[in-house]
């Protein structure tokens, strides 16, 4: 028997590293991200339908995101095609892992999976969440967005109070213990249902 469990959150609130601790505790762990870096690669099976769609996001044989970004911010209606050429590939991506891994817990980090209404996929949904502040201060820490492209960003997702009220856990990230000591309580309790099933 295999559980699937989804992992989502906002920008900024520490999904990355959630993902690791349930990563430590022997889940099988798919990046949604991470595919998308690896369809976009040269080689990778989105570089060929979007040279057709869009040439000009190709570089040295590669989807570049930035030419990307311009493409979308010229033209918004661009986002939709683009997204009908990735996702099915993010799809297969994701169902290739879960037919590949041989864990009892596959943790399917996907940054969207509610904006996408994903959730009847899994068997159940983590939010992870922190207080607003923090999550400003993390984000704007990093240094790579402006407070405008932060809270644009923000704007496109579901808040956060949402999120977290659809969950089935909620992984407070407000300290690194604290949240592995909520990590070590879901996969406990999923593990000793399992185990009951």
């Amino acid at each position: 028997m295999r559980y699937l469990l989804g992992l989502t959150g906002s920008i900024g609130m520490g999904k990355s590293t959630t993902a690791k601790m349930f990563a430590n505790l022997g889940c099988a762990v798919w990046d949604a991200d991470a595919a998308v870096h690896r369809l976009y690669a040269a080689g990778g099976a989105a570089v060929d339908p979007m040279k057709e769609a869009f040439p000009a996001a190709i570089v040295d044989g590669a989807v570049s995101r930035e030419k990307l970004r311009e493409i979308i911010a010229a033209d918004p209606s661009a986002l939709p095609r683009i997204e009908r050429i990735v996702h099915p590939l993010v799809g297969l991506d994701r169902k290739d892992f879960i037919g590949a891994v041989d864990a009892d817990i596959v943790v399917l980090d996907i940054p969207l999976l509610f904006e996408g209404g994903n959730e009847s996929a899994f068997d159940a949904v983590v939010v992870v969440s922190a207080p607003e502040a923090v999550q400003r201060e993390r984000v704007l820490a990093r240094g790579t967005m402006t407070e405008a492209q932060f809270e644009a960003i923000k704007a496109k997702q579901m808040p956060d109070a949402e999120k977290r009220a659809r969950a089935d856990f909620v992984v407070v990230t407000d300290t690194l213990d604290h949240a592995r000591d909520q990590v070590k309580a879901i996969v406990a309790g999923i593990r000793e249902k399992m185990g009951n099933a």
